[in-house]
């Protein structure tokens, strides 16, 4: 009996011995909180050859916690380690090679707003292989409304386009791959296609060396004989240009957008057009004369629009019908007033009813800033109540303006010209301007434009109306 406990005592002894030398020789291959396959394999077979260890969660690897855990038998029997034992690792723990290194970012779409889901990717800003800043621009996203930056998220070099030009993306989407370090990017030079770096085997540079190039002028030759003669067509036949000298470009999506909604400004409002003329002397002699102080204290120059925004506040308070549109069966009465100044896009001075002349102005040069750098938010352009056009910038004398749905009505200036009036019994050259209200017969009639029109007019003419509310 005493020699059968001595045997078990001496082999537990010397398994207990044989795991700590083992563990001794895994110990520097231990890495933070990580187990290579190989240490992870010596330690299984640790557990089949040392049978009698009585707990191999005891053991503990350093710089880890151990979740290594034994089969136990019934009790009374020798516990023994089973061969197809499960070895538990904590989420920090995986095999060497299998973390991902974190070198490439995604450069995706940004989020283009409540109303847009989608937009077209119109071109890259970037090749393969360029070096990129943080939040510098890689692609331009054309939507409906305006066209938005993809930005690369970090500094690095781009590995990889995801998305091609001409592609419909949604926010979220990615459109290249930016390697941080550089590594394993293949550079490309702006002109260059992949396709066209690879040159042509040798034998094919043989075989065309070994074409003669005389024999391209007889082809041609032969050609031009076999090709049949034009037909003989009469004078009067109409003779269509040739194909050749037409180009198709496909429509941005802007354009197409555009398109879109004036059709179905035509198809749904019942459009009219009312005119009117402007004597600007007035207006033009109150801009000379306080020009220098006004830029002076605001900062801003003073112009035309200011005037036209502010009468065109004080009419739609007077016909407030102008500023209602139609839903459904219901007319939809605002008490604000919105005024969305028409463009390449269309930007809106929100509360202009709030406004001055100083701040019309410095809200309007701060839009056409942002409009013509492209850093316009498609919230800038939402909405609004009323809209005033001003073709008159590009000369044009007289219009008529198409309302941007769902507005009910658009107000037209034009270009300012000296022309012949009736002014106290005498005729004597004036600033005149034509104006135009298109508006939607359905809600508005003839009668409350008319008087619309005519307030414009009036307060442009006097601008001391204004002072007055007369």
């Amino acid at each position: 009996m005493l020699g059968v406990l001595r045997r078990k005592v001496v082999s537990s002894a010397s398994a207990t011995s044989c795991v700590r030398k083992s563990l001794h020789t895994v110990r520097p291959a231990v890495s933070k909180s990580r187990i290579p396959y190989v240490a992870l394999e010596e330690i299984s077979y640790l557990t089949r050859q040392c049978g009698h260890v009585r707990s191999f969660s005891q053991l503990v690897l350093p710089g880890c916690s151990s979740n290594l855990r034994s089969e136990s038998g019934d009790a009374g029997e020798e516990e023994k380690v089973s061969d197809k034992r499960e070895i538990e690792l904590p989420e920090t723990m995986v095999p060497v090679g299998a973390a991902e290194t974190g070198d490439t970012v995604d450069a995706v779409v940004p989020y283009m707003g409540e109303s847009i889901s989608d937009g077209t990717l119109a071109k890259f800003l970037k090749n393969i292989g360029d070096r990129v800043e943080v939040d510098e621009p890689i692609a331009q996203i054309e939507t409906d409304k305006v066209t938005i930056d993809v930005t690369s998220p970090e500094a690095g070099v781009i590995q990889k386009f995801v998305a091609q030009e001409g592609d419909t993306v949604e926010p979220g989407n990615k459109v290249a791959i930016i390697s941080k370090s550089g590594e394993g990017v293949e550079h490309v030079a702006p002109s260059e296609k992949p396709s066209e770096k690879a040159a042509p085997p040798a034998e094919d540079k043989k075989e065309e060396k070994a074409k003669p190039q005389v024999e391209t002028t007889p082809v041609r030759e032969k050609a031009k004989e076999s090709s049949p003669p034009p037909p003989n067509r009469s004078p009067t036949e109409l003779q269509l240009p040739p194909k050749d000298r037409e180009r198709r470009v496909p429509m941005t999506r802007l354009r197409k957008r555009v398109a879109t909604r004036l059709k179905d400004s035509q198809n749904t409002f019942a459009l009219l057009t009312t005119f009117n003329e402007v004597d600007m002397t007035n207006l033009m002699k109150l801009r000379s004369d306080y020009k220098d102080a006004f830029v002076e204290k605001h900062g801003v120059k003073l112009g035309f629009m200011s005037g036209f925004v502010k009468a065109a506040v004080s009419a739609l308070q007077n016909q407030p019908i102008v500023n209602a549109v139609i839903d459904g069966d219901d007319i939809i009465y605002r008490d604000y007033i919105d005024i969305s100044i028409a463009g390449l896009v269309v930007p809106v001075i929100r509360n202009a009813e709030q406004m001055n002349f100083a701040e019309i102005e410095k809200t309007i040069n701060t839009l056409a800033k942002r409009a013509s750098d492209g850093s316009i938010s498609i919230d800038e352009m939402a909405g609004g109540s009323f809209t005033i056009s001003n073709g008159g910038v590009y000369g044009s004398l007289l219009s008529t303006p198409i309302i941007n749905p769902p507005q009910s009505a658009i107000l037209g200036m034009h270009s300012i010209v000296s022309r012949p009036m009736v002014v106290g019994g005498n005729i004597v050259p004036r600033p005149m301007m034509y104006i135009a209200l298109t508006y939607d017969h359905r809600l508005i009639d003839g009668r409350e434009a008319v008087f619309f029109l005519r307030r414009i007019k009036d307060v442009v003419e006097d601008p001391r109306r204004l002072l007055l509310d007369a």
